[in-house]
């Protein structure tokens, strides 16, 4: 996939650059064939359009056995969970999974576990945005913290009105 002629340099994709900053991207295999820039491009252009806008959770020492609390929303202060995207960028979650029926289509997300070939343990959690095809209207999904912050919905309610008038 990507290879020139008889070198085993990959192109870019998207610019058909070779050089050291080209692999495969993301955290599901085979993703795509980026080189840097392109993929944080695509990556940026991805989280603008979804709302994965949320910093990193912060690295923590494996033997360190205190408790954590998770973190909170900046506007509103409640628990959010914090995952990774399939395009290396992080995104606010609910704390609870809500029926399909309630959540817009573009809140939706979905939490798939990674794991190694040929073992059954889980080493990554990755959020993907649920799109194509739709739930059904009971299936629980994973609702962007954005849909259920309370500083969010005051803040569309004011525009609303004011667009109302």
């Amino acid at each position: 996939m990507g290879a020139t002629g008889d070198r085993d340099e990959h192109l870019c994709q998207r610019c058909g650059e070779t050089g050291p900053t080209v692999r495969s991207r993301g955290r599901i295999d085979l993703m795509a064939v980026l080189c840097d820039d392109c993929w944080n491009r695509l990556a940026n252009e991805m989280a603008e359009k979804e709302g994965a806008t949320a910093p990193p959770r912060p690295e923590f020492d494996p033997d360190d056995v205190t408790f954590v609390e998770p973190p909170t929303c900046r506007l509103c202060g409640a628990d959010v969970r914090v995952y990774p995207t399939v395009y290396d960028r992080w995104v606010h979650l609910a704390m609870a999974d809500l029926p399909a029926k309630d959540v817009p289509r573009p809140f939706r997300w979905r939490l798939v576990e990674i794991k190694p070939p040929h073992s059954p343990v889980v080493i990554d959690i990755v959020a993907v945005r649920v799109r194509g095809i739709d739930p059904i209207p009971g299936e629980l999904v994973t609702p962007a913290h954005q849909f259920l912050c309370a500083a969010e919905q005051a803040e569309r309610s004011v525009v609303k009105r004011s667009l109302d008038r």
